[in-house]
């Protein structure tokens, strides 16, 4: 990864790790949006729930990229999308740098910790 890309993630993701303890990986940073997209706060989640709430943060974040398309919630407030594409064959270091673009622009986005 370019230094400089990493320079950009390490200030994106800074504020959720004074918030949340520091070096965070990928499935925390994940969960927090999951649960801010949520919009129910944290609460005590069962196992599979923890998983959903990750899989609402990774189609967020690929929606403006064509992968996913909202679709509404269901009659418990849990949003839902639809597979718009199929993600293309990425190796491990491509896909990091493709969530970790999304997580940045998310960020950005939603202008959180601005």
């Amino acid at each position: 990864m370019d230094l400089e890309f990493e320079k950009e993630w390490r200030e994106a993701i800074a504020p959720l790790e004074a918030q949340f303890g520091g070096d965070l990986e990928m499935d925390a940073i994940l969960f927090l949006i999951g649960i801010q997209e949520l919009g129910k706060g944290m609460q005590p989640f069962s196992k599979d729930q923890k998983l959903d709430v990750i899989h609402i943060a990774v189609c967020t974040l690929l929606e403006p990229y064509g992968y996913y398309e909202y679709v509404g919630d269901d009659k418990d407030g849990w949003p839902h999308f639809d597979r718009t594409q199929k993600l293309p064959h990425l190796k491990g270091k491509d896909q990091e740098r493709l969530m970790k673009e999304a997580v940045i622009n998310y960020i950005r986005t939603q202008q959180l910790f601005s």
